[in-house]
């Protein structure tokens, strides 16, 4: 019989605040789209609206689960390695909500559904995004890791192919306004950049440094790329409007505040450890006798 473990738990049966804390409030925009829901917030077009609510909250549980790595490096916080999988999960029920409330929208026709997904090229990388995350959910469990071994390693680093299809697909999707898809474009390329960065032993503050430093740019010249190739605005006006201060908020100062966070965090953790190190005296020799300070402490 197979014995399930409360998600709030520790691996040792010990309640955890910090799981518990993530648990409920990955149910928070469930929530939140039932209330507009019974509100009429989303009339007239209920379903299509619900469809759009729970696919952004896939994507945005998505790129949570890819941030708690940088976190956990940036803020030197390992206990955060114990909510990623549990975000993951959440990702993909959202996805899943999102896949089955466009077959609601096309009446069960899943005919229609199968040839809508075969022949529109957004809805084709869209679901290949959703039956990559559905494999990841699937071998997320502790008895799928140790049948895996190592291979199960190599089965989740799909997850960063997802977030490019997933992005892609969001993009596509939103066809006019591309705000919110380019901001979280944005965001994962900094969330990409630092895990390069730190693979190849760059500090993670230094590592976060890069990443802001890439993103915002390479972000203000996805946007107007396009809007340049997609509505045929003008590619410059677009990119002027980003240095532009009497202009709105564009998405690569959303993306320039979410790495300056991510820096931030970084930075003060570095500063704190350095504080509380222990003082580390004048080398001796080895002939200065017992007197000697034998706690040696590598840079």
């Amino acid at each position: 019989m197979i014995q399930l473990k409360a998600p709030w738990n520790e691996r040792n049966g010990r309640f955890s605040p910090l799981k518990a804390v993530v648990f409920a409030g990955l149910f928070i925009p469930a929530a939140w789209i039932v209330y507009l829901d019974a509100t009429g917030a989303l009339e007239p077009k209920v379903v299509t609206e619900l469809i759009h609510e729970t696919g952004l909250w896939a994507i945005r549980f998505l790129l949570l689960s890819l941030l708690v790595t940088p976190l956990i490096r940036s803020a030197r916080y390992p206990k955060l390695v114990a909510v990623r999988r549990m975000v993951g999960v959440a990702a993909f029920a959202y996805a899943a909500a999102h896949l089955t409330l466009y077959v609601v929208d096309q009446h069960f026709n899943l005919a229609h559904v199968a040839s809508e997904i075969a022949l529109r090229f957004y809805l084709t990388i869209g679901f290949v995004a959703w039956i990559s995350l559905a494999a990841l959910a699937a071998t997320s469990t502790d008895a799928m890791i140790r049948r895996l071994g190592p291979k199960w390693r190599t089965l989740h680093s799909l997850v960063y192919g997802i977030g490019v299809l997933a992005l892609l697909h969001f993009m596509i999707q939103a066809k006019a306004d591309v705000t919110e898809p380019v901001i979280m474009t944005g965001l994962f390329l900094v969330l990409m950049l630092f895990r390069a960065a730190v693979k190849r032993q760059v500090p993670p503050w230094a590592a976060a440094l890069i990443g802001v430093a890439v993103a915002t740019p390479a972000t203000a010249l996805i946007e107007a790329g396009w809007y340049a190739l997609v509505r045929h605005i003008p590619f410059w006006e677009v990119l002027d409007a980003n240095v532009d201060p009497d202009m709105t908020f564009r998405p690569s100062a959303y993306v320039l505040a979410g790495g300056a966070a991510l820096l931030a965090v970084a930075i003060l953790r570095r500063g704190s450890q350095a504080k509380r190190a222990p003082a580390v005296g004048p080398r001796r020799s080895a002939s200065a006798g017992p007197c000697a300070n034998p706690a040696t402490v590598s840079s």
